[in-house]
């Protein structure tokens, strides 16, 4: 269990960091300023790119969905491993975005999280702290023999 839970984490990081990249890009194609909130560049957004925006995080969802399906054995063990993976992908997602252009620059940011099936829109500290909390949860379940 915990080599695979290493494994997903770790290729929720390297997707995490990807997708980092391609934000970057997308911004600086866009002529978005690194400072920018991402709920203000929305708006800006001409809808043929926030379709295909939609369809990026469609695919990301589906990369996770089919990873978890790969790894896990159970259908239980198969939810614990996409909650964890996107756990990871998620938390080192914003990682990446500051390590790279300095965004989000504090946690209060507003953030646009999902496009679908309509915009998710919250302050960066919450998808920052679910991640967070369901790492712990499903790590100590790990270390308890639970999961």
């Amino acid at each position: 269990m915990l080599t695979k839970l290493s494994l997903l984490a770790l290729f929720g990081i390297a997707m995490a960091h990807f997708e980092g990249v391609v934000v970057v890009y997308l911004r600086k194609a866009l002529g978005m300023l690194d400072s920018e909130s991402n709920k203000e560049s929305i708006e800006k957004f001409p809808d043929r790119y926030l379709k295909i925006e939609m369809t990026r995080e469609a695919a990301t969802i589906v990369m996770l969905v089919v990873i978890a399906y790969l790894t896990g054995g159970s259908w239980i063990e198969k939810g614990v491993f996409f909650l964890w993976t996107f756990a990871f992908w998620d938390l080192f997602y914003y990682l990446s975005l500051y390590i790279l252009i300095k965004w989000p620059p504090k946690f209060t940011t507003i953030d646009v999280l999902f496009l679908i099936p309509k915009p998710w829109i919250a302050p960066v500290w919450f998808p920052i702290g679910v991640s967070s909390l369901t790492i712990i949860v499903i790590a100590i379940l790990a270390m308890l023999g639970i999961i």
